[in-house]
């Protein structure tokens, strides 16, 4: 019983943790990488659809990101569905190619960035917290239908504390090197 609540605990922490990972893959850094524009969606003939599924995205060089789309009808939506992103970047096409300049991040920016990531790691914690909130409400329910006994719901608390306070540690760690990351010139 407890294994079960400890084990649902921790994968629900583990995907936490993915997503953040995820969230922060896609706060932009000095470097442009074509993960950047995974969550644009493209008007496909009246379907939103993900620009990856629609061309290919490349990096021409260190600072622009090339997208070529397979249709090329599809120039136009492609620019406008970049320009209107939230990445404030202003796209151009050029030929068959959508060229996408990275400018190169201020200060200002940075600290702006640092902020946004530090917003995400803490709603991850939360996230967290309340799995283990939900985890020790789950075992106050077995012990009060006497399926445990107040040793093993004292027991199982501890375990699912040094699950989170592990999985925090982890969060944190990925904090710090997204902010050394995002702080590096």
């Amino acid at each position: 019983m407890i294994a079960d609540v400890k084990k649902s605990a921790e994968q629900k922490m583990q995907k936490t943790l993915e997503a953040l990972k995820t969230d922060f893959s896609k706060v932009r850094s000095g470097r442009p990488h074509t993960g950047l524009l995974d969550h644009v969606m493209v008007d496909y003939y009246g379907t939103p659809t993900p620009i990856n599924q629609v061309a290919n995205i490349s990096l021409p060089d260190a600072r622009t990101i090339g997208v070529v789309p397979w249709d090329k009808k599809m120039l136009n939506a492609i620019e406008k569905a970049i320009r209107e992103s939230e990445l404030g970047v202003n796209p151009m096409t050029v030929g068959e190619m959508v060229r996408v300049p990275m400018p190169p991040l201020t200060e200002e920016r940075r600290r702006e960035l640092t902020k946004i990531v530090k917003n995400e790691a803490e709603a991850a914690r939360v996230a967290m917290r309340n799995i283990r909130r939900d985890a020790n409400a789950h075992m106050k329910e077995l012990l009060k239908e006497k399926q445990i006994s107040e040793d093993d719901d004292r027991r199982g608390q501890e375990e699912i504390q040094k699950l989170i306070d592990r999985y925090i540690a982890e969060v944190d760690k990925s904090l710090q090197a997204k902010e050394a990351e995002l702080m590096a010139v």
